[in-house]
């Protein structure tokens, strides 16, 4: 059992490596490439050990500042109109954008409102105003960035690719599933992949 784990292990070392050359994430990445999402499993997108992401945290308080400013808005609503502006290409998680809502309200930028529900919705104070106009050429530029994204997105229609892709996974998860593969299967898919990168790669 423990010579198969290895070969599997080998198998999914490997793979990870060609995905990336796709411009996609292997099995144990997250969403990444000009497709976003991730066709084996949850997971963050690294590159380099380190996880990659759209903003830093100075950016993305700009980033939710300028939103809240232009109506008020709770966590949830932040996430999802992010996401939408990039066409489904990004998506900032609640582990940071609650954080950066604690953070802009405790820096009198933004004030939460009475709301019936449950939800926290916060509104642009005049501070915050004062902020957003101070670094308009800045805001612009992260608006700007997330706009790229999304029309980056919609020019690439990766549907054919996203259903070649998963063929591919399930064909692979018949043939290597079960963990007892053998090593010439291993090398010979593994050619074949390479193969197929090499392909891809050569094209204009």
């Amino acid at each position: 059992m423990r010579h198969h784990s290895h070969h599997h292990a080998h198998w999914e070392a490997h793979l990870a490596d060609r995905m990336v050359g796709f411009g996609m994430q292997g099995p144990h990445g997250g969403r990444g490439g000009p497709f976003g999402g991730d066709w084996f499993g949850g997971g963050e997108h690294r590159r380099g050990g380190r996880r990659q992401r759209v903003f830093d945290g100075s950016e993305l308080r700009l980033v939710l500042l300028h939103l809240i400013a232009e109506r008020a808005r709770h966590g949830y609503d932040l996430i999802r109109e992010i996401e939408a502006l990039t066409a489904g290409a990004y998506a900032p998680s609640p582990g940071v954008v609650y954080p950066t809502l604690t953070l802009l309200d405790d820096m009198n930028l933004i004030a939460e409102q009475q709301s019936d529900g449950a939800k926290k919705r916060f509104a642009v104070t005049d501070d915050g105003r004062t902020h957003l106009a101070e670094r308009a050429e800045e805001v612009a530029a992260l608006m700007a960035r997330l706009r790229g994204l999304g029309e980056h997105r919609e020019r690439v229609d990766a549907a054919p690719i996203l259903r070649a892709m998963g063929n591919l996974k399930v064909a692979l998860g018949h043939s290597l599933g079960a963990g007892d593969a053998s090593q010439e299967r291993l090398h010979e898919i593994a050619a074949m992949i390479d193969e197929l990168a090499q392909k891809v790669e050569r094209l204009d």
